[in-house]
């Protein structure tokens, strides 16, 4: 829920019940989660009461507002926005970057990859260079889509063997956020995304053999290889920037991935294979 997409003048009472609304709460639920008397939520929503910089942190908290909304709450109400956005190359940063940096070679010899919020590359291990290849070139312009990357049909798209099941899995993962968040520019990368040529993303195929995950299964030097991902994310980070990085390792789902993956790095490392 930006700026953009709610206007900058905005009350605060119409932002908070419109968080409320997105999580499907209501007045009483979240009055008594966040220990403050309906009457006086009600007072808020409706510009009867302003609250206290205090009562818009706590609400946001129980709403699970992202930190760059809160923000946007906090201004509305008349206070001054209480987490910082660092640029990631700032010098405070470094801390940070060398974590990530330190994720991403120990995944090696397998993918990983660090995104923002919009998913568009920040940084990614020397591995996930699998994946760039016979992308065409104008998709390698920065800032780089991973989501773009994988499902535009110059992109991965054609070498992603269950093409229909991963475009459903991500475009769901898409469209979840957009509900948590009500980006504008995330719910414009979602249609774009799902109106892309190829199997329908709206209708996850069945995967094969009885999965528990949906696998990442791509077709790479005449092999077919099988990826499971996870995500992982910064623990109770106070930085806008650090809040929005995520990072996406891929693991090796069969024992043939594993060996292409080592023989790979062993031959970009000159090592006999």
């Amino acid at each position: 829920m930006t700026a953009n997409a709610l206007g900058e003048a905005q009350p605060i009472g119409d932002r908070l019940r419109a968080w409320r609304h997105r999580r499907r709460l209501s007045q009483l639920e979240l009055a008594s989660a966040a220990q403050v008397s309906t009457r006086h939520l009600s007072f808020v929503e409706t510009g009867r009461s302003m609250p206290s910089r205090a009562m818009v942190l706590r609400l946001a908290e129980h709403l699970d507002v992202p930190l760059r909304d809160r923000n946007l709450l906090l201004v509305a109400a008349g206070y001054a926005p209480g987490y910082a956005e660092t640029p990631l190359p700032e010098p405070r940063m470094d801390g940070v970057r060398s974590a990530l940096r330190q994720v991403l070679a120990a995944h090696e010899p397998a993918p990983a990859l660090v995104v923002d919020r919009f998913w568009n590359l920040v940084d990614a291990n020397a591995a996930a260079g699998l994946f760039l290849e016979d992308v065409a070139p104008e998709l390698l312009r920065p800032p780089v889509n991973a989501l773009r990357l994988s499902m535009h049909p110059d992109g991965m798209a054609g070498r992603i063997a269950n093409l229909g099941e991963w475009r459903a899995h991500m475009i769901g993962r898409v469209r979840r956020h957009v509900a948590l968040t009500a980006d504008a520019a995330l719910t414009s990368l979602y249609r774009e995304l799902r109106d892309y040529p190829g199997p329908r993303a709206d209708v996850a195929a069945e995967p094969d053999g009885g999965e528990v995950l949906v696998p990442l299964r791509l077709r790479a030097d005449g092999r077919d290889l099988a990826f499971i991902t996870t995500i992982a994310t910064f623990g109770t980070p106070l930085d806008v920037t650090v809040a929005e990085l995520a990072i996406e390792a891929f693991y090796p789902a069969d024992a043939a991935t594993t060996a292409f993956l080592r023989e790979r790095a062993a031959a970009a490392d000159g090592a006999p294979v």
